[in-house]
């Protein structure tokens, strides 16, 4: 749950700040989609403008959180098998090893 308070609140006001600059620069009625225009009315496509800010930001932050993970939370949930992990790997089975 904090991660994704970490991830959306910032996210929300960078989308907030860039629809505000985005539509600062374009009027809302002057845009086209694929060559036609937008058959929404201005507060469509601001609040579609602003989830689409939003969703960028958040993908952003998110990627951000997911490279900040370190080595012990990314090996805490191993998808391998003991045995098939790869040689050096603390949580390795060794198979055959003499013991003694």
């Amino acid at each position: 749950m904090k991660r994704a308070i970490w991830i959306l609140w910032p996210s929300f006001i960078v989308g907030g700040a860039a629809e505000a600059v985005f539509f600062t620069l374009f009027d809302p009625m002057d845009l086209h989609v694929f060559g036609a225009p937008i058959a929404l009315s201005r507060t469509g496509v601001y609040t579609i403008g602003f989830f689409l800010f939003w969703l960028v930001a958040a993908v952003s932050s998110g990627f951000t959180c997911f490279l900040q993970k370190s080595p012990a939370e990314i090996n805490r949930l191993c998808p391998l098998e003991p045995t098939a992990r790869p040689p050096g790997c603390p949580k390795r089975e060794e198979t055959g090893a003499g013991g003694g």
